[in-house]
């Protein structure tokens, strides 16, 4: 569903991007409701494409471009900061954070771990797994494992990109094109648990509050993973084959219940846990289409679910009365497909505050829309 738009456009030159501000409206209409969005800045990075956007403490971005990390600041959309661990590091595929530290996925398999000292600049402190633990572990000739035909490496370094990242309170989850996932104990610094997830790359990972895990790979399949407490590490409680091509992205709703992915099958799927929060009881629940062309990735904020695809579109999805989500508005501008999302909820009300959603595509730009409800249609939206 498009809408009409009406473009003024003004461009800021800085010193690390070109900063344009959009001021492209829309108004889109289903019943009572009313939804505006518009397109609120542009910022150019130096460096093509954007390959993973992610936010900190509602008023940071961060922006991979290549193996190069770019920083803005929200409130007022200024450059802050620039770091790399260049040549080494490789491209940068995932950012997470925890209260102290930022974890950025690369490339080359390692997983680096920053620090902020002020004025807002960022050091590395190590990577992972640290030197010392690769050390004391290469001691033990049964912590090698065959990665190659003859080729064998310890099992707590990923041997392939590390696709994605998630914290949850101490623990850490990384997923890897080498087929597993593995969980790092943060305070620690030290590999807990390496699992052989799928017969293909691993994509995607979600962790749900209570723990449970869930991992897509390009060979079709979603997992979903429970921790043992008994054997004391992962086991597989249900195998989800519902797409027919490559899963690319994955995000769990606030409460943990409800599962969306997407893949290149230009699907969106939606999952459910129907009992008591089971992981073993997740079920589809409905295919969302009107992309056509892969979905690269997905973000759930409040209420809204946000899709980001190769045709170039963000679309905005929200859930009616009837549990059922329909898209709500279509957002258009980037010149190639885009490849990460992030949003922010701006305090006004859990139900009708404006959600900013920030989008980096493959053309080395990173639109920021300001998405809001009106106050005066405050009903369940489908």
């Amino acid at each position: 569903m498009r809408s009409r738009q009406t473009v003024s456009k003004k461009t800021i030159l800085g010193p690390q991007t070109n900063i344009s501000f959009d001021c492209t409206r829309s108004l889109l209409s289903h019943g009572t409701l009313m939804i505006k969005h518009h397109c609120v800045t542009t910022l150019k990075t130096l460096h093509s494409p954007v390959s993973c956007l992610a936010v900190n403490n509602n008023n940071l971005l961060y922006a991979a471009s290549a193996c190069i990390v770019i920083v803005f600041d929200l409130s007022n959309h200024t450059h802050i900061d620039t770091f790399n661990d260049y040549p080494s590091s490789g491209s940068v595929k995932s950012i997470a954070f925890n209260d102290t530290k930022i974890f950025t996925a690369h490339q080359d398999s390692k997983i680096r771990v920053w620090r902020i000292a002020q004025p807002r600049r960022h050091h590395l402190l190590y990577t992972l797994p640290t030197f010392k633990e690769r050390l004391y572990r290469s001691l033990v000739p049964k912590n090698y494992v065959h990665v190659r035909r003859h080729k064998k490496r310890l099992w707590i370094e990923h041997c392939d990109a590390v696709s994605g990242l998630v914290v949850n309170e101490d623990l850490m989850y990384s997923a890897s094109w080498d087929k597993s996932f593995k969980i790092w104990n943060i305070s620690e610094n030290r590999c807990l648990e390496s699992v052989k997830a799928h017969e293909d790359a691993v994509n995607a990972i979600a962790v749900s509050g209570n723990g449970t895990v869930y991992t897509a790979s390009a060979d079709g399949c979603i997992r979903v993973w429970e921790r043992d407490d008994t054997l004391r590490k992962h086991a597989l409680v249900r195998t989800l084959e519902k797409h027919r091509s490559s899963v690319n992205a994955l995000v769990v709703n606030g409460d943990g219940r409800v599962l969306f992915s997407g893949g290149s099958d230009l699907s969106i799927f939606v999952w459910e846990k129907k009992n008591n929060n089971n992981a073993d009881s997740v079920v589809f629940v409905e295919a969302l289409w009107g992309h056509t062309s892969a979905i690269l990735c997905l973000i759930n904020v409040e209420d809204l679910l946000a899709s980001g695809s190769s045709d170039r579109t963000v679309r905005i999805w929200q859930r009616g009365e009837d549990s059922g989500y329909r898209c709500m508005v279509v957002m258009e501008g980037h010149e190639k497909p885009v490849k990460s999302l992030a949003a922010v909820v701006r305090p006004a009300g859990a139900s009708n505050g404006v959600v900013s959603v920030c989008s980096g595509s493959l053309d080395g730009e990173i639109k920021i829309w300001e998405i809001s409800k009106s106050s005066d249609h405050l009903c369940n939206l489908r």
